[in-house]
């Protein structure tokens, strides 16, 4: 009898405990968020946040930061920073020496040219007759994030990105995708690739209809508060300050005029008009591709810019940086408004990121306040190494290509000399090594010996990948900029981003510890309850997490 009895407790407790698992689980279930919508800024250092904070308004930044799980320590640690291996960084979840992302181009000796890291001719453009669309993320050697979410819902979920870059676009989407949309530099169009869409969509041609690049363009940029208000920034003539064409640095900006001299519509890329003209688009995704309409979690990502290629000739404390966020803050505003409106505060994840930091100005700094900075010019230190070279080895050509921070040497040449491969990389890394701004520099056989460095080396371990990285690699000193004659670099060495966390499952709270870029695509796996990508580096920010 009694062990009849003690058979039925222990089943009745068997019973009971799924029965509270399985409501749990449940409830965890319902607890995934209908839409995580993200939002990432091209160029945004941390601290502008706090610069500006006072003159944002409550809807924007002020809301993210104060209602979500602000990580207060992050950073993108990668040999070249930029959008292009940012971006593919953060939704991976690993670094480019895995995902194959080293730079927004790099040299293919077989081909015997630069390649972008986007291009594709197989593919053409969906939306313009140009062929900014003949693209595709083939390149792009991990899965992200949103290739996970989408095999895991067996396609069910929406994926969808906006960005004015195309590289940043096709990156947040991944291989997966619905859409993805970048603007169109000479068309003044949204588009996208033949990858993601066969069939353009018709509330994507209304919206090109609308012409919002051409009629904001006509449009001079002025100040959306008055300027003597902006104490936070220099002043709009600081003399140092290159402006637009090394020529127009204060309001109001022309941007008509800028476009005359480009011949297309770049300039319109760094005003905050062009932010606005994102968002407009990034709401008409949520109104039009069906988003949020099940429990299956969809997932759109926004790309907002600051300044995109004009960064460095503004720079960060500038008056038209502040006036870039305050804007933006405006639109991020109404981005999050339309959202939880239309879904509900309570089905909404957002999170706010970078995919690139921004350094100051050299002349800035140096003049300043007399930092040991200054420009490193890649081209005379690369006709100094080939001088080098022909006195040494014999005149030929033995430099087959470089970038801003890699060296590709001319295998064929010397293997035809009889020269060993191995010592020619340590011998031009060697006389890199010797220039003023150089920290250190790197032969490729020796990164491809792997390492588990954290310190000065992390950088170029964790962004070597072999076949496309260079025969040598170096890394310039703190606040050193590389410069061309002729070519305008948008470089920073800062690796310092926002990561905050916002909506649903998300509780107000300062995250203090230390973490990178490639824990975000963890973390989110963790939240949207799917796996985490293959071969993910990352790890799950576990204070984000409710328990």
């Amino acid at each position: 009898m009694r062990e009849g009895i003690f058979i039925l407790s222990l089943i009745f407790v068997f019973i009971f405990s799924n029965s509270v698992s399985a409501q749990r689980n449940k409830e965890k279930q319902t607890n995934k968020p209908k839409v995580v919508i993200g939002i990432v800024v091209e160029n945004m250092r941390p601290d502008y946040i706090q610069r500006f904070w006072d003159k944002f308004q409550p809807n924007g930044f002020k809301k993210l930061y104060s209602n979500g799980a602000v990580c207060t320590n992050v950073n993108i640690t990668q040999h070249v920073q930029n959008y292009a291996s940012g971006t593919a960084t953060l939704f991976t979840g690993v670094n480019p020496s895995i995902h194959g992302i080293i730079d927004k181009t790099w040299y293919d000796r077989l081909k015997q040219k630069e390649l972008e890291c986007t291009d594709d001719n197989y593919y053409f453009t969906v939306g313009a007759d140009t062929k900014a669309g003949n693209a595709s993320p083939v390149k792009l050697l991990s899965n992200t994030i949103t290739d996970n979410l989408k095999i895991f819902t067996l396609g069910k979920a929406k994926v969808f990105s906006a960005a004015l870059n195309r590289e940043s676009a096709i990156f947040a989407a991944g291989h997966s995708a619905d859409g993805a949309y970048w603007f169109d530099v000479e068309s003044g169009r949204m588009i996208s690739s033949s990858f993601y869409v066969s069939t353009f969509p018709d509330w994507v041609r209304n919206f090109n209809s609308e012409n919002y690049a051409e009629i904001y363009s006509y449009r001079n940029w002025t100040t959306l508060l008055p300027e003597t208000t902006y104490n936070e920034s220099l002043e709009d003539d600081y003399l140092l300050e290159k402006g637009y064409f090394d020529k127009w640095n204060t309001f109001p900006h022309n941007i008509s005029r800028y476009i005359k001299r480009t011949k297309d519509f770049r300039p319109f890329k760094t005003t905050p008009s062009a932010n606005l003209m994102v968002q407009k688009f990034a709401i008409e995704i949520l109104e039009n591709e069906e988003i949020g309409t099940d429990e299956i979690t969809d997932f759109v990502t926004t790309v907002f810019s600051s300044m995109d290629y004009e960064n460095g000739s503004f720079g960060p404390a500038s008056l038209e940086m502040e006036d870039t966020y305050l804007y933006l803050d405006q639109y991020i505003g109404q981005l999050i408004d339309f959202a939880e409106n239309k879904f509900g505060k309570e089905n909404v994840l957002f999170f706010l990121t970078a995919n690139t930091s921004a350094s100051y100005p050299v002349d800035y700094l140096k003049e300043e306040f007399n930092l040991p900075v200054d420009n490193f010019n890649i081209e005379s230190a690369i006709a100094l190494l080939t001088s080098f070279l022909n006195i040494t080895y014999g005149e030929e050509k033995w430099i087959e290509h470089y970038n801003d921070l890699q060296v590709y040497l001319n295998h064929e040449l010397i293997d035809k000399n009889n020269l060993d491969l191995n010592e020619m990389r340590d011998v031009t890394s060697n006389f890199i090594n010797q220039f003023e701004g150089v920290q250190l520099s790197m032969p490729s056989y020796q990164l491809e010996q792997g390492s588990s460095a954290n310190g000065l080396l992390s950088p170029i371990y964790k962004s070597y990948a072999k076949n496309r990285s260079g025969d040598f690699l170096y890394l310039l000193k703190e606040g050193w900029q590389p410069t061309y004659k002729f070519k305008k670099v948008n470089y920073t060495d800062q690796s310092h981003i926002p990561l905050v966390f916002y909506g649903a499952q998300i509780e107000p709270k300062r995250i203090n510890g230390k973490y990178n870029a490639i824990d975000l695509a963890p973390t989110l796996s963790e939240l949207l309850e799917i796996p985490v990508p293959d071969k993910c580096q990352g790890k799950i920010i576990e204070d984000v997490i409710v328990k």
